[in-house]
């Protein structure tokens, strides 16, 4: 098993992060200080690398420093082959951004996606079980875009098909019905291949899942992930075209694979109904975990880097302990974790044994404090 791992991490202007530069452990990072220093910065600035746009914020321009005109980020990476990539993201206000590896431009950012697998777990997480279906879907193409390219361009033709095949719905005069059989046979080709990768997603995903949240919750609960789909009714074109005259009426494609859904559930009910706040952030973390396993065994074969978000607030001792268990365990690479609480940190290293640094974080300013070569 590869591991990707990050060895130096540069940063200029980005949110409240004026400059840094830091060489990193090949297991355990620990960036420690209060809410909204520039921890969660610094791991957004990681994402940024891997998925070329941040995690939160839709705008990339609204990621440049206040009263800067740009932002860079670049990561140098190695693997134990001792293969190395340089990769460079910069953007000027006004511009379109730039990324690049080893200096050389891309053409299409897709042909990015995939190459630094990476797992992010956050508070946020919490949004795919009290949250609409779109961060649902979001979650899946998360991770099965980082091992199949051609899953990407799939769902960017689907989503320009579904976009022509609105627009017609809401002209206010008769739309051809030629052109809109053209983008409803786009949208069907492109929808079942969707459909097919989600599907086997989902099937290999669900065992996974059900062992990492047991294990976090010691056999308390039993979990479930239902898949949901309209390609499920049939034949896909034949979906999408049945309520042609429905869709017309309300301007917009009421079928297809732009509405798949995940149903997730505890104890035989729906969690978002049933599970109280510790059981909704055990199942969102244990579902991010998972997310790492599949992607470990997928994507070239390589461990993801981990970031975790300040993630074990509201959970109780024992839960902390499992999960701080599991990602320290041998299955696991390269780690970022931010926290407000050193004791929480303190509890990692200890039952992780592994190497780490450890990094003071103030007002967008990143220090080493203390560090550890030592694999007990």
């Amino acid at each position: 098993m590869l591991s990707m791992l990050l060895r130096k991490l540069s940063i200029l202007n980005y949110r409240n992060i004026e400059t840094a530069l830091i060489e990193p452990s090949d297991k355990v990072n620990c960036l420690v200080g209060n809410n909204g220093v520039g921890k969660t910065n610094l791991l957004d600035a990681l994402y940024f690398l891997s998925f070329c746009h941040s995690a939160s914020v839709s705008v990339d321009s609204q990621n440049i420093m206040h009263e800067r005109d740009f932002f860079v980020i670049e990561g140098e990476y190695a693997n134990e082959r001792g293969e190395t990539d340089i990769v460079y993201c910069g953007m000027k206000r006004g511009q379109k951004k730039h990324f690049k590896r080893n200096k050389k431009e891309y053409k299409r950012l897709s042909a990015h996606i995939g190459l630094i697998p990476l797992i992010m777990v956050s508070p946020d997480d919490t949004q795919l079980i009290d949250g609409g279906s779109e961060a649902r879907r979001k979650f899946m193409d998360v991770v099965i875009g980082q091992y199949d390219n051609t899953y990407i361009e799939a769902l960017n033709g689907y989503n320009k098909a579904l976009q022509q095949r609105n627009a017609l719905l809401k002209m206010e005069e008769e739309p051809d019905p030629l052109l809109l059989d053209i983008w409803e046979r786009e949208m069907a080709q492109h929808g079942t291949r969707i459909f097919q990768a989600r599907s086997a997603f989902v099937d290999e995903f669900v065992g996974v899942f059900q062992l990492i949240y047991s294990r976090i919750a010691q056999s308390k609960e039993q979990v479930g992930v239902s898949y949901v789909s309209h390609a499920q009714r049939g034949d896909l074109l034949e979906v999408i075209q049945r309520d042609r005259d429905k869709d017309r009426i309300v301007g917009y494609s009421l079928h297809g694979v732009h509405r798949d859904d995940l149903e997730f559930f505890i104890d035989g009910f729906p969690i978002k109904r049933e599970g109280s706040q510790g059981q909704r952030k055990s199942f969102a973390i244990a579902l991010k975990l998972a997310q790492f396993d599949f992607l470990k065994r997928t994507a070239s074969n390589t461990s993801p880097i981990l970031l975790l978000d300040d993630i074990f607030d509201k959970l109780d001792a024992s839960r902390v302990e499992q999960i701080v268990r599991i990602v320290s365990g041998p299955d696991y690479g390269q780690i970022f974790i931010t926290d407000t609480n050193r004791q929480h940190i303190d509890s990692i290293l200890r039952a992780g044994q592994c190497p780490y640094r450890l990094y003071r974080v103030n007002e967008g300013d990143i220090e080493l404090e203390e560090e550890s070569h030592v694999q007990a």
